[in-house]
């Protein structure tokens, strides 16, 4: 079977790629509008409600052990709920476990709540939900609490006076188990909080006599309150994460506060106008004293040209962070309160050098050694700088997808150079940072909208070579923000030179760090030179300012609250990758930017196919949410706000909301639980002008068995390539001759009389066409399901994927017809002798005019500009 990357191969797909087959739909349109959510609801499979959490709470951070024993963290709940769920934390169900069978066959869908004691607790469709850990737990012999960062004389930070600081350890988020036993029944839980400076904590988990999971709270440890953590500068809102394929945590720091413009502006735009005034994002104010009055200090300076720094919120608590790491708090005073003298925070500027850099924030914190006594973080500088949500690393130990959640955000790729485990020192890792640009395909509803993928690359570096170029920063202080920007001396008169400073970095930008100019010759460098042609000091760019990098070159900087990325641990070419967008609006519903989609409040679940290098180039919509204007008995039965995804071995999806209050009879996020449909595909082929070829139709994700079908397949334009034979597999013994007709389809009647198809989630053969190349160009391969039925008579919901046939140019001379290598549809064997060589370079430069090669642009496109030209010529002789 020949896989096939190159999007302009897999264009003429895109109207088929929907396909027929069985789907959800919920309140539809006889004649919507383009991109309408009037066929939302909407579900790809069946989803099933599992769990609701306490009121108030998120669900966050689902963990599926080995044993099929589920976890997850209850962050953030209302304190009037009921004891235990009124205080967050982290909790397993006992007495449940998935089969890991690919059906949701373990349990009843579970009913929402529907009284007040109801909704002030976690609730299960089976088993009970018990809490492990809780915030403010004695933690580490007592010397510790959970989710409470210290300063390093061991003071908790919660005491440590600032203004706004709060939810301190009540945020639990990610967790992910590393066990340090064979049968995987005990290790070191790993769990997030969503706090500032932010927090991981290690808890051992083990047996009691009974077998039910139980936490060590004695020798359990707050991680950024070592020392390795806080040489990397600790940590920022640690959110979700992932575990590696070779079992390390990774950590996902959600720094919002890292836009340096504001929603789809561009740094270019700032240039252009001259200033910066509406447009500057909030870490642009990043060392400024007191970083949250500079909202109402702009509002003086500029009125009505002020807009408020995207991010500046999330950049509170800096001088927090700067005490985790033992600056003195010097910039307090003792003021009147309410019960009498209080220690609040002034403006007095921070001078020691030991403040927070904000380039070494926004990272993957991967945890290495997370067995040792003192675990190792390594900050993967070289993934680039966001609010990350989550990661994913694919089994190749190689691609790492990454979503930034938040408004007008990305989402990245990292493809290290060699798989990441073999580079014993973490910043040897090397390799090429992507940003993602989407495009709709065709016109309709969102459900019926994928996204075409292209992957723009940013820049290759390693992370010792970002971390040299961070370094460079770390010497900048609070006082730098006034003495590099006021020309006031801030010692006699601070609040002139905080208002002299704010003016200047609105308008001409942060001097302290990177600047416009900077941004802006990169870019231009970049258009004109590629990548890799850059100036040596402007690599660092992509690397530090990613968003505002990826923006300039045209990435899609539109994505709306991305927070979810998984697939299965085991996960190959072919398999499924999600991507979930909690909330389809802000910049990809405007009419500003690239992505015009009608709003979907509630968010989308994509999914896209895994290809032969673990690349993904089309995104479908799977699970399409409600909007408010929908019935409540809609809201009350659909997924809303889905946040963190987690996909089990056998391919269902644990869905997590985060929904807050929506219209639904309940006030609950809940915990679902995701079935996909069964795919019937069509494989992909790539064969020379008047050969053959065969082509196999695969089903998999039959959880129930196949009884029997009837199908058929079809090639959309027979000019191109026609079906000459069929057969069907051998265990498939009732059997209709296929009726093959014109050459165009063939229609496929079966039945699995001696049960030779079981329930299995692995791809099996039901049928083989053969196909002739009689034209020259692209063809669709479709499919069209009649009826298909499991071993309990049911009808199986299935998602038919069609297949791509490319016939190459005939032959060019008195030679053999062209072939295709290595399957990219591009056609190196000029002459068609079976290898490259310079022969075939020599055959193309020779009629390179001539209709054979200029008619045949998808064959011969070596340089992939879109048209013919004596650089393909080039190409060529580059790939001997």
């Amino acid at each position: 079977m020949v896989e096939f990357t190159r999007r302009n191969l897999m264009a003429s797909s895109a109207a088929a790629a929907v396909g027929a087959g069985t789907v959800g739909l919920v309140g539809a349109d006889e004649d919507p509008e383009e991109h309408d959510t009037l066929e939302a609801p909407y579900v790809k499979g069946n989803i099933d409600r599992f769990s609701t959490t306490a009121f108030g709470a998120e669900v966050t951070g689902p963990f599926v052990f080995d044993t099929g024993e589920l976890l997850y963290s209850l962050q953030g709940p209302h304190d009037d709920n009921l004891e235990p769920f009124n205080t967050g934390g982290v909790g397993v169900f006992d007495d449940f476990r998935f089969t890991f069978n690919g059906k949701n066959d373990e349990f009843d869908e579970l009913e929402p709540p529907r009284t007040d004691r109801e909704e002030q607790q976690v609730l299960g469709a089976a088993g009970d939900y018990r809490l492990l850990v809780q915030t403010g737990d004695e933690i580490n012999g007592g010397t510790e609490r959970f989710g409470h960062p210290q300063t390093p004389d061991g003071q908790e930070l919660v005491d440590v006076s600032e203004d706004g600081y709060d939810g301190i350890g009540d945020q639990a988020d990610m967790n992910f188990f590393v066990s340090t036993d064979e049968e995987g029944l005990e290790g070191y839980l790993f769990t997030n909080n969503e706090i500032r400076p932010g927090g991981i904590t290690r808890t051992p988990l083990y047996r009691d006599e009974d077998g039910y999971l139980q936490a060590d709270l004695e020798n359990a440890m707050e991680l950024e309150n070592t020392e390795p953590f806080r040489e990397i500068g600790g940590t920022k809102v640690n959110c979700y994460g992932d575990l590696s394929p070779w079992e390390t945590p990774l950590s996902a720091e959600e720094e919002y506060g890292h836009p340096r413009v504001n929603g789809l502006a561009t740094v270019s735009d700032i240039v252009e106008q001259g200033s910066g005034v509406g447009l500057r994002g909030g870490s642009e104010f990043w060392n400024r004293p007191n970083i949250l009055e500079v909202d109402g200090s702009l509002q003086e300076l500029f009125g009505d040209e002020h807009e408020y720094p995207m991010g500046l919120h999330n950049n509170r608590n800096t001088e927090k962070h700067a005490y985790h790491l033992g600056v003195e708090p010097i910039d307090q005073n003792e003021v009147e309160g309410e019960d009498g003298l209080e220690t609040a925070n002034t403006p007095r500027p921070i001078g020691d050098e030991a403040f927070p850099n904000r380039y070494r924030y926004g990272k993957i914190v991967e945890v290495t050694e997370p067995t040792a006594d003192v675990p190792t973080p390594v900050k993967h500088h070289v993934f680039g700088r966001a609010a990350w949500e989550c990661p994913e690393v694919l089994p190749d130990e190689r691609t790492v997808y990454l979503a930034s959640d938040g408004g007008a955000k990305g989402i990245y790729k990292f493809v290290a150079e060699k798989p990441i485990p073999e580079c014993d020192d973490r910043m040897d890792v090397r390799g090429t940072l992507y940003a993602m640009k989407a495009t709709e395909i065709g016109e309709g509803p969102v459900a019926e909208t994928d996204l075409d993928i292209e992957w723009l690359p940013l820049g290759t570096a390693s992370n010792a070579e970002v971390e040299a170029w961070i370094s460079d920063y770390d010497d900048v202080t609070q006082v730098d923000y006034l003495e590099t920007h006021a020309e006031t001396d801030w010692a006699d008169d601070l609040e002139q030179a905080l208002t002299e400073a704010d003016e200047e970095v609105a308008i001409n930008g942060n001097q302290d760090y990177i600047t416009d100019e900077e941004i802006v010759e990169w870019a231009e460098q970049y258009a004109e030179r590629g990548p890799d042609g850059v100036d040596e000091d402007l690599r660092r760019v992509p690397f530090l300012e990613t968003r505002a990098a990826a923006k300039e070159i045209g990435a899609s900087i539109e994505f709306n609250k991305a927070e979810g990325i998984d697939a299965h641990d085991e996960a190959e070419p072919g398999d499924f990758i999600y991507f979930g967008i909690s909330s389809l609006g802000g910049s990809m519903a405007d009419e500003h930017g690239e992505l015009r989609f009608d709003e979907v409040q509630t968010g989308v679940l994509y999914r896209a196919e895994l290809e032969e290098d673990y690349d993904v180039s089309r995104l479908e919509p799977v699970v399409v949410g409600p909007n408010e204007s929908d019935p409540t008995s809609i809201l009350d039965e659909s997924l809303i706000n889905v946040d963190n995804v987690m996909v089990m071995d056998d391919g269902r999806v644990i869905l997590c909301e985060d929904k807050g209050t929506f219209g639904r009879t309940y006030e609950n996020d809940a915990m679902w639980v995701y079935e996909p449909p069964a795919v019937l595909r069509a494989d992909s082929i790539a064969i020379s002008h008047g050969a053959t070829g065969e082509v196999d139709l695969t089903l998999s994700s039959i959880p129930d068995g196949l009884a029997g079908g009837r199908v058929t397949v079809s090639v959309e334009h027979a000019d191109v390539a026609e079906i000459t034979d069929a057969s069907y597999h051998d265990a498939l013994e009732l059997t209709s001759e296929p009726s093959i007709g014109d050459g165009s389809s063939v229609e496929f009647r079966f039945a699995d009389l001696e049960d030779e198809i079981g329930a299995t989630l692995e791809e099996v053969t039901l049928a083989t066409l053969d196909l002739e190349g009689v034209g020259t160009g692209t063809t669709d391969i479709t499919i069209e399901v009649h009826s298909l039925d499991d071993d309990d008579g049911m009808a199986i919901d299935t998602q038919p994927r069609p297949g791509v046939v490319v016939v190459g140019p005939s032959p060019i001379g008195e030679g053999r017809a062209p072939t295709d290598l290595d399957g990219d549809g591009r056609f190196e064997d000029v002459n068609g002798n079976g290898r490259l060589d310079y022969q075939d370079v020599t055959l193309l430069f020779e009629n390179l005019e001539g209709d054979a090669v200029q008619l045949n642009e998808a064959a011969f496109d070596f340089n992939d500009n879109g048209r013919i030209d004596y650089d393909d010529v080039v190409a060529l002789y580059d790939e001997l």
